[in-house]
């Protein structure tokens, strides 16, 4: 995930501080629903910043404190010069958002325990908001808006684990060429540098992943160069979710 770009964007049109608030929380939401950790205070973190946030869009300043709860249900009504995906359809997420985690308990009766889809409801719920905004800084040029949307994007499946700076594949029964297809897909559409790929297949031996690499190479699965980087290429990407939705199976 491209923490330091997704901060610059947004901070185009919001404080420097509120930026990096929205993105670290973000993030952790990321990290909670890939590792299905219940963490109850960042949600709730997440909206009061996205509160904060619009406040400043709609007056110039935000309150160190806000009223959450209160200042949304206005929103609807009372956004003034907000945009109105952000003022209807982001209200509205991120009210529901913040009662999900404060009139949820964390204990919960019953044989199916529903804290993983509201996990995964949070993170989709969050993706929608930071995408929204990725959107509407008006500073950046189509295709780099499109790329940050797509990072922000990415769903999280429990095969590849997001440490922020490193990303490794966690399942230890995939040969040495799917560990490569699903570690490129987790990046997709951007480049992977060879060292990079090295780097996080550290568990194989080195000479084995830059001969797999060349191997997905020769297939026509992954395009480019160690110097200049991996990519997946349609079929590459096809083959990737084959093995992903296999191991979701």
């Amino acid at each position: 995930m491209d923490r330091k770009g997704l901060i610059e964007a947004l901070s185009q049109r919001i404080p420097k501080g509120l930026a990096t608030d929205l993105v670290d929380e973000f993030l952790q939401i990321r990290r909670d629903v890939s590792t299905s950790t219940l963490g109850r205070s960042v949600p709730g973190k997440f909206v009061e910043t996205v509160v904060q946030l619009l406040q400043q869009l709609q007056t110039g300043s935000f309150e160190r404190q806000p009223r959450v709860d209160e200042y949304l249900r206005a929103l609807e009504s009372g956004g003034g010069s907000l945009d109105d995906g952000l003022r209807m359809c982001g209200g509205r997420i991120a009210r529901a958002m913040y009662a999900l985690r404060n009139k949820r308990n964390i204990s919960h009766k019953g044989r199916v325990d529903p804290n993983t889809a509201d996990l995964r409801f949070l993170l989709a719920g969050a993706q929608w908001i930071v995408a929204e905004l990725i959107r509407l800084t008006g500073a950046l040029s189509m295709e780099e808006a499109g790329r940050l949307v797509e990072h922000v994007q990415i769903p999280i499946g429990g095969v590849v684990e997001d440490f922020g700076d490193r990303r490794i594949v966690v399942i230890r029964d995939l040969s040495t060429r799917e560990e490569l297809l699903v570690l490129l897909h987790s990046h997709y559409p951007d480049l992977v540098m060879g060292a990079n790929l090295v780097s996080a297949l550290d568990r194989r031996s080195p000479k084995t992943v830059r001969n797999s690499t060349s191997t997905l190479w020769q297939e026509r699965l992954i395009e480019g160069s160690s110097k200049d980087g991996y990519r997946l290429t349609s079929p590459g990407v096809r083959e990737a979710i084959r093995i992903l939705e296999g191991r979701a199976a």
